[in-house]
């Protein structure tokens, strides 16, 4: 039922009026007061500043307060039309004045996207090490990485960023196909990159860019070496986060060591490797990715080919993705190096040593990745900080003399209930002890344990859950076994003045895998050959004789048991 109508009143009318009329009172005389804080502010201004003779490879300020960081942005400057790029080998380039630098926001900040609509950014580099190179502002079309620039000369050689991708081979044919050429990494002039990209601005077009915002890891490299836990891990994994802390200078603190002041990690890219590809058999890959980057994207393979698809159509404008910040990693680039490709044959060392040089790697720079492994893992935070207590216990000055009651606490840090030894058996194994010698060594170790009142551990891993073998390597001060997988777990182990690796070869055999992550970790790592063993500075070469890989490793128990006991004395300090 509708009601009627009812007539206004004078009264009505009068209300009406000293209504608005109060209204307008309040907007003109209270307005200035009010809180405009949920406002959306969008700014898209940017600017291009430029001192001459500089080079293009700009460092983060020393400032690591979050409140004092900003953030802006470095743009091109005008463009003009340029001609179409052709596949030929890398570009000559000139030189490049430095451009305006980037301060790091807080990594509790939403990332500021550059707005490309209709502006350009040029690209810079925030650090470089050769296979590993963090961009700002670097662009995908039709595959091609694009670096837009008006000054090419200031940036590495081509060739110590990228490569075509392709599994290695260490012969001369396949080392040449892995050479980059235009088609895998290109130079554009802010000129070439407005005719290819720009819109017409007469038409109130917009840019064909668009932007992929936030902080991007892109893995160029195939599936060759990343489905096993120790290359993507312990290699790949560890070199990325130590060249990604280092390029921001982050800071961990022994008070709160499982945060960084490094800016997030978003979304990873694996270009050249499927949903399988990045992933090894045990699982731990993708067990420790996600757990110490819960929100992460992954992308592989096919999503990058859907990328290129979208962007090379020869009926539509060509169009481009833009990057806000790369981490760009390449294997292939990374043997180019001199230390990677003459010395350790770890594409690790080229990003670690690097930021270890500079100055740009705190202590504790790796234990964000670990302690979130391990807390998703159900590690207790007692056991998580080891290492950190250890480290306070010795810096208090607390030393005693040899043989006094507690030495063990004065040249460890640590008490004879927390040292942990663990043997890594491989007997069920390819590789592996001599039977006889493995029941020996068994023995031995549990004697000497019973002795100090150490923790023995005999792991095989396979009849263990990911959570069980990650519980026993986070207590672990001395960890053992032959040259294997299982040794990877030593990323997990916590870093005490004693912390160990032991590892056990053929006679005259030698690899580099765990002896460098070991010392790149700070602890110390000895080759052990039957009755002999080498530790630092006397170190033997790379070699894998017959029997390498073999089921009749030998190993002299007491050998292993001396090197032990005179460790965790203080015999072999670092």
């Amino acid at each position: 039922m509708v009601g009627l109508a009812r007539p206004r009143t004078f009264r009505d009318v009068a209300l009406i009026f000293l209504g608005a009329a109060a209204m307008h009172f309040c907007t003109s005389f209270l307005g200035p007061f009010a809180d405009h804080s949920s406002s959306i502010i969008v700014k898209t201004q940017v600017s291009s500043r430029f001192d001459a003779g500089q080079p293009n490879v700009f460092a983060p300020p020393q400032d690591h307060d979050a409140h004092n960081h900003a953030a802006h942005v470095d743009p091109a400057p005008a463009p003009v039309p340029a001609p179409v790029k052709q596949p030929d080998p890398a570009p000559a380039r000139d030189q490049r004045q430095e451009p305006a630098q980037e301060l790091i926001k807080p990594p509790t900040d939403l990332p500021q996207t550059v707005d490309t609509s209709h502006t350009i950014p040029e690209t810079t580099i925030l650090s470089h090490a050769p296979g590993w190179t963090v961009f700002r502002n670097i662009y995908m079309s039709n595959g091609t990485m694009y670096i837009v620039t008006s000054r090419p000369s200031s940036f590495p050689e081509i060739e110590m960023i990228t490569s075509t991708g392709l599994p290695a081979e260490n012969t001369p044919e396949n080392i040449a196909q892995r050479m980059p050429t235009s088609e895998d990494m290109a130079f554009l002039t802010p000129q070439e990159a407005q005719d290819r990209w720009g819109g017409d601005e007469g038409k109130l077009e917009k840019n064909r860019i668009w932007s992929v915002p936030g902080n991007t890891f892109i893995i160029n490299e195939p599936s060759q070496f990343l489905d096993h836990y120790y290359h993507f891990c312990a290699e790949w994994l560890f070199g990325a986060w130590a060249f990604w802390q280092g390029a921001w200078k982050a800071i961990v603190s022994p008070e709160s060591a499982a945060k960084t002041t490094a800016p997030p990690v978003h979304r990873a890219i694996f270009a050249n490797a499927g949903a399988h590809g990045w992933r090894d058999r045990p699982g731990f890959n993708s067990y420790v990715f996600r757990s110490a980057f819960p929100a992460l994207t992954v992308e592989v393979m096919e999503d990058w080919d859907d990328r290129i698809i979208a962007t090379s159509s020869p009926t539509a404008p060509q169009r481009a993705w833009h990057f806000d910040t790369v981490l760009f990693s390449d294997r292939s680039a990374s043997f180019r190096g001199p230390i990677c490709g003459s010395q350790t044959q770890r594409i690790a060392a080229e990003a670690t040593e690097h930021m270890r040089k500079a100055g740009n790697l705190t202590k504790l720079w790796w234990e964000p990745v670990r302690r979130a492994v391990l807390r998703f893992a159900g590690v207790d935070e007692r056991t998580m900080d080891l290492g950190v207590k250890a480290d306070q216990v010795l810096a208090a000055g607390t030393r005693m003399q040899p043989g006094a009651a507690d030495s063990t606490r004065a040249t460890s840090g640590l008490y004879d209930s927390d040292i942990v030894i663990t043997y890594i058996s491989r007997q069920a194994s390819r590789r592996h002890l001599l039977d006889p010698d493995h029941a020996a060594l068994v023995e031995a170790l549990q004697a000497m344990c019973t002795k100090h009142g150490w923790e023995l551990n005999v792991v095989e891993a396979e009849k263990l859950s990911k959570e069980q073998q990650l519980a026993i390597a986070a207590r672990t001060t001395v960890m053992l076994g032959v040259h294997g997988n299982g040794l990877t777990h030593l990323i997990m182990m916590p870093v005490t003045p004693v912390s160990t690796v032991i590892e056990i070869f053929y006679p005259q055999g030698f690899a580099h895998d765990y002896h460098w992550t070991a010392h790149a970790l700070g602890m110390r790592h000895f080759a052990i050959w039957n009755d002999t063993y080498h530790t630092y500075p006397n170190e033997p070469q790379v070699n894998y004789p017959d029997g390498f890989q073999g089921t009749e490793i030998p190993v002299y128990a007491p050998t292993v048991v001396q090197v032990i006991e005179e460790r965790i004395a203080g015999k072999h300090p670092l």
